[in-house]
């Protein structure tokens, strides 16, 4: 490393630089996530394969907004004020090792409620991120008043989380209460980046930001095909290759292709880059969507074992278990990239009439079997592609004639 990068003066990066990609750090940063989303994921289909899907979803969606929130903090300001010196980088490290003590917090968290190992690892990662902001104030006089805002409410936050664990552990709230405990302090850590931009807005690259969501999103759909990928391991340990599980795997793999194909048919990077103001809505709202992949994930590793296995969920409560995260990811696709542009890619009309189908499959399961299901889940959304590709060269003629 060159002498000129052990330090470097933190300074706002300038929201039109040119050629900004996503940097070797933050390619590392991520794969971090993959072990903890990985954990989250294969506990959540131990809960879909036992029967109890619904009381799994609330820890996998607690645990899963932990890890969302931690990748998101570290992207925004990683996009503004990367430096890349040996500081920026150390600090990198301790919420990477954050990330890897959350992920092994994950299973006593899921089984038995203990979010000791999860808040502790969160913690660690909010840590790191703190001091970045304290450097922030220290040496770029222009957004200390930003920066402090978001130093001091992540500061008192931490302090909520752990509030909320003692009170758990003393038996203080019910179960209930714990919930609503959770969605307040979550409420509050969405408000943050809000009140804490009040004063002066940070300089996050738009097209930075879009490739980075990106990429998350390509590490969420690996994530399937190794839950898949496990599933049909443990199918294959007992029984040898059938039908079932050949249609299961090549409905799953065309049903991935095909949301990793509709997702990038609308590149956000000019969208964010005319609307900045509506980024907000764009970011939060891509929780739902890495959720609903995760939650795919986790289903579709549950569809390929019970090819192989007797499980105690019913075939139709495992095809719901792909139908409404494939339902959910579609929506909210169309949701969040709709206020960023004049014409969304993808028609609405298309996108709910591929989401009504989609969740009504499910109900076919006691004549076609998960296998069924399943396939014609991938080809709903393989049409909708279609439909998407086909009508796109009539919505640019429009747009060119109105002009």
């Amino acid at each position: 490393m060159a002498a000129s990068r052990i330090r470097v003066r933190m300074r706002a990066r300038a929201i039109d630089e040119p050629h900004r990609a996503s940097s070797q750090l933050e390619l590392l940063f991520d794969l971090t996530f993959v072990v903890a989303i990985a954990a989250v994921t294969a506990q959540f289909a131990h809960s879909i394969a036992d029967g109890h899907a619904l009381d799994g979803l609330t820890p996998f969606l607690q645990v899963f907004f932990a890890i969302w929130w931690a990748w998101m903090n570290f992207t925004w300001f990683a996009s503004s004020y990367d430096t890349d010196d040996v500081p920026y980088r150390l600090l990198t490290m301790v919420q990477m090792a954050g990330v890897l003590v959350l992920a092994a917090g994950v299973p006593a968290a899921a089984d038995h409620g203990d979010y000791i190992g999860v808040t502790s690892g969160y913690l660690i990662m909010r840590i790191g991120l703190v001091a970045q902001w304290l450097r922030v104030a220290a040496e770029e006089p222009p957004d200390r008043r930003t920066a402090l805002r978001y130093a001091g409410g992540i500061s008192a936050l931490q302090v909520g989380w752990f509030l909320l664990l003692f009170l758990v552990d003393q038996g203080v709230l019910s179960s209930s209460a714990q919930l609503l405990f959770f969605v307040a302090l979550a409420i509050l850590e969405l408000v943050v980046p809000w009140w804490a931009e009040r004063t002066r807005s940070t300089n996050w690259h738009p097209h930075h930001i879009a490739e980075r969501y990106g990429l998350f999103t390509i590490i969420l759909l690996g994530e399937s095909v190794l839950a898949a990928t496990a599933g049909a391991q443990r199918a294959l340990e007992d029984s040898e290759v059938t039908w079932s599980l050949i249609v299961i795997s090549a409905g799953g793999l065309v049903l991935l292709f095909a949301l990793w194909w509709l997702y990038f048919l609308q590149p956000a990077g000019a969208g964010l880059a005319e609307r900045r103001d509506r980024s907000y809505l764009w970011g939060y709202g891509h929780y739902g969507i890495f959720a609903s992949l995760a939650a795919l994930g986790a289903g579709l590793e549950v569809a390929v074992e019970q090819t192989g296995h007797h499980l105690e969920a019913s075939p139709t409560a495992v095809s719901y278990a792909i139908a409404i995260p494939t339902g959910v990811f579609l929506m909210l696709v169309w949701a969040v990239h709709a206020p960023l542009v004049e014409t969304p890619t993808i028609p609405a009309a298309a996108s709910f009439a591929g989401v009504f189908i989609i969740l009504l499959l499910p109900l076919a399961t006691p004549w076609f079997g998960v296998p069924g299901t399943t396939a014609a889940t991938a080809a709903v959304c393989a049409l909708l592609v279609a439909v998407t590709i086909g009508s796109a060269p009539i919505a640019r003629e429009a747009r060119t004639a109105a002009g």
